[in-house]
């Protein structure tokens, strides 16, 4: 009997030993769990910070049928030149003798400028002049003779030979008069060339010879600093305008008599008023742009020749009647517009991530761009994207 309660006794399970070695294999599932989701997190963690901070801004709607007048349509980088401009030199080659203006002299037309030395054209104006007298006085002879000629012929006392001898004196007489005339003409103008006038009416912008310095006739088209041999640079500053290199893509956009606004480096904070004069049938293919010349309608003593202006051409006031019921457009800051393969994109924030957006600009309005195509207008977008931005990044919003 005691052996068969000793063989039951073995046959029972044991729960006070048992119990914690069941309860001990959910802990082993739990801890690999607990290490792959706090591996996940510093992965998660780690992109997160490591992703670029971007500032932000926002594509919105307004109303608008067309640019309102003024509106800037572009904007161009130029010089300021005179229109009536010319670098003055003598026509003939000499010393200069006397020079009776300064840079910034203001001459009229016609004025003196400058004389050469002239001894030497007013002794041939003496010697031309001496020769027309001589030549005078051998014709005077000739036709003294060939009076008496033809008297003698008529009382049958000179032959006929003798007649028409005279006759021919008597025309080279009158041929050496005309030759002796004009070697004065010609003496009298080469003097006058040693007197050097205003073109026209101006002020000096530079002068280029000092007196007893030798100068020259230059050939045309010469400009300023390469002139050698000219005496001033003479400029109408009533005639300044603008000179601008405009993009070829954008010479579409400009009409006749656009109106702009020119500024200058010298002093930003002053506007001009100007129109488009003219644009240059040609393009410069070195640098696929296209030249342009603005009248400046405002202008100042402030203004000079060559200095560094600056053309934004706006948009013309329209008529009243011409005023069509307005329609919305999107416009986003142009920050937030940047160029991937060669086309223009827009990076919207999603969350932590950008999803890169192609658009239509269709123009710039007051520093910002409307566009066509693309957005809806409200999507938040980044400013300034870096190069190195694209579709589906990770970013951190500033702020």
């Amino acid at each position: 009997m005691s052996d068969l309660k000793g063989e039951l006794a073995s046959l029972r399970i044991d729960r006070d030993r048992a119990g914690p070695r069941l309860r001990r294999w959910p802990l082993f599932l739990f801890v690999p769990m607990i290490l792959a989701l706090g591996a996940l997190y510093a992965l998660r963690a780690r992109q997160a910070f490591s992703a670029p901070e971007v500032d932000t801004v926002r594509a919105s709607v307004v109303r608008s049928n067309e640019a309102a007048a003024g509106t800037p349509i572009l904007t161009a980088s130029g010089y300021v030149v005179a229109r009536r401009k010319a670098v003055v030199s003598a026509k003939i080659q000499g010393r200069l003798s006397d020079l009776r203006v300064e840079e910034g002299s203001r001459v009229r037309q016609g004025e003196v400028i400058a004389r050469l030395e002239s001894g030497d054209y007013e002794a041939q104006v003496q010697r031309a002049r001496a020769a027309l007298q001589r030549a005078e006085a051998d014709l005077a002879e000739s036709n003294r003779q060939l009076d008496l000629a033809r008297r003698l012929t008529g009382e049958k006392i000179m032959s006929l030979d003798q007649l028409q001898t005279a006759e021919s004196r008597a025309r080279v007489g009158e041929a050496a008069v005309s030759q002796a005339r004009a070697d004065l003409a010609f003496a009298v103008a080469s003097l006058a060339n040693t007197v050097i006038r205003a073109p026209f009416t101006g002020t000096v912008v530079k002068k280029m010879a000092e007196v007893g310095e030798s100068v020259a006739p230059i050939p045309p088209g010469v400009n300023i600093s390469t002139s050698s041999g000219a005496i001033v640079a003479l400029a109408d500053l009533d005639t300044l305008e603008v000179e601008a290199d405009v993009s070829e893509s954008n010479v579409a956009k400009l009409s006749a008599d656009q109106p702009a606004e020119v500024t200058v480096e010298a002093f930003p904070d002053r506007r001009y008023k100007a129109v488009l004069r003219q644009v240059i049938p040609t393009a410069d293919r070195t640098k696929a742009t296209v030249q342009v010349k603005v009248t400046i309608l405002d202008k100042d003593a402030q203004l000079k020749p060559e200095m560094s202006a600056k053309v934004t051409f706006v948009e013309a006031a329209r008529p009243a009647a011409a005023a069509e019921p307005a329609s919305p457009v999107v416009v986003v800051p142009k920050e937030a517009v940047a160029t991937r393969d060669g086309k223009p994109v827009v990076f919207e924030v999603l969350g932590n991530k950008v999803r890169s957006r192609a658009v239509v600009p269709a123009g710039e309005r007051q520093g910002q761009v409307v566009l066509r195509e693309g957005l809806a207008g409200s999507e938040m977008l980044v400013a300034r994207p870096p190069d190195s931005l694209k579709d589906g990044d990770a970013v951190r919003v500033k702020g």
